[in-house]
């Protein structure tokens, strides 16, 4: 029974795609690039850090950041090499800046705008309109009502 239980539990454990070739000797480094890397965002696979990504270009990322902790790198040179070379969509949480104001603001004002007309329009009061009735329809009622 306890060797099924180490087995469910080793099989959910996270899965990192990291691959051993990659692991660096320098355990402090190690930690570094893990920090580093997930912070990065695969180009292919789109919302998952290039640490847990399979992909190819994920595995060349997680290989160039470590070259360059091993060159003596601090993570945020490392981050700006890899956001020169890639853009800022390589950064899974982008940097506020004046060119991201508006996706960072988009979606909440526009959030706002809709609620705002909702209301108003909810709330408007309904105005009725008269309708002039023509002298068959006035007849026509006056018989329907016994009028």
């Amino acid at each position: 029974m306890p060797r099924i239980l180490l087995i469910f539990i080793l099989l959910t454990t996270p899965v990192f795609a990291v691959e051993p070739d990659e692991i660096l000797a320098d355990a402090g480094l190690e930690v570094r690039a893990r920090e580093i890397s997930k912070e990065l965002r695969c180009l292919v696979c789109r919302n998952e850090n290039i640490d847990s990504s399979n992909a190819g270009i994920a595995k060349d990322l997680r290989v160039l950041v470590r070259e360059r902790l091993v060159a003596g790198d601090s993570n945020e040179q490392i981050v700006d090499y890899v956001v020169d070379r890639y853009g800022e969509f390589v950064l899974l949480k982008p940097r506020m800046s004046l060119k991201n104001l508006i996706p960072w603001f988009a979606g909440p004002i526009l959030f706002l705008l809709g609620l705002f007309f909702s209301i108003k329009f909810i709330t408007k009061p309904r105005q009725k309109e008269a309708v002039a009735l023509t002298k068959d329809e006035e007849q026509r009622l006056s018989d329907l009502l016994g009028d």
